[in-house]
């Protein structure tokens, strides 16, 4: 079966998950679908924005490569797809995941991060 691409979702770096939180809620409209101490997922309609916190160090920097996740339905051909043509590594394929999901990432030229993440 072939992959389905269902939509692209940035995660933008954060200092203060709540902070921002309340920001997206009261100022953008988003709601809150999920949040911890280090990532939250909001989402109004069709859009979705992640936020991820960083210590903003030399090891985690607050901008350092941007992230993006590009949800799908049937993650398997594009990850064998990926593994064949030398972009992906085996073992970064995650399965059911804490937050249930199936995902792999990997990095472009400028060092962003793309994962592919498929909701259990």
């Amino acid at each position: 079966m072939k992959t389905k691409f269902f939509e692209i979702s940035p995660v933008l770096p954060s200092q203060d998950i709540d902070r921002d939180v309340d920001w997206y809620e009261r100022k953008v409209g988003f709601k809150l679908l999920h949040k911890d101490s280090m990532y939250a997922v909001l989402r109004r309609e069709n859009l979705c924005i992640h936020l991820q916190w960083h210590a903003d160090t030399e090891d985690d920097p607050l901008l350092g490569g941007s992230v993006i996740k590009i949800f799908l339905k049937n993650l398997m051909p594009i990850f064998e797809e990926l593994v064949e043509r030398g972009t992906a590594k085996r073992d970064k394929l995650r399965l059911k995941t804490a937050w249930k999901t199936n995902e792999f990432g990997v990095h472009d030229l400028n060092n962003n991060s793309i994962f592919f993440v498929e909701d259990l």
